[in-house]
């Protein structure tokens, strides 16, 4: 499994929020199986965004989409966008 981690502030949480819900380029048609949204404690306008995917193919062609998305009406709810691709390694729950 493949996560593509992005992070990246936003004007306002809940507008980005609603943009994120909108799912302007169709996450599950790119590849995505699954995400997971994060704020940071200390600023709820920081936010890390993970999307998991079967092949480090599709995690870049999910990159590619974005940046298009980001340069147009995505940059209205965020900016700077961090982008990196982690391969996982290792993974259990631990009771």
């Amino acid at each position: 499994m493949f996560v593509l981690q992005i992070e990246h502030e936003v004007f306002d949480f809940v507008s980005w929020k609603k943009a994120f819900d909108g799912d302007p380029k169709g996450r599950k048609e790119m590849g995505v199986d699954q995400y997971e949204v994060f704020c940071m404690m200390d600023n709820p306008n920081f936010v890390v965004v993970n999307l998991w995917f079967e092949s480090v193919e599709l995690a870049n062609n999910c990159i590619l989409a974005l940046r298009g998305l980001w340069n147009g009406e995505g940059g209205k709810v965020m900016k700077n966008p961090q982008t990196r691709i982690l391969d996982l390694m290792d993974w259990r729950f631990l009771n």
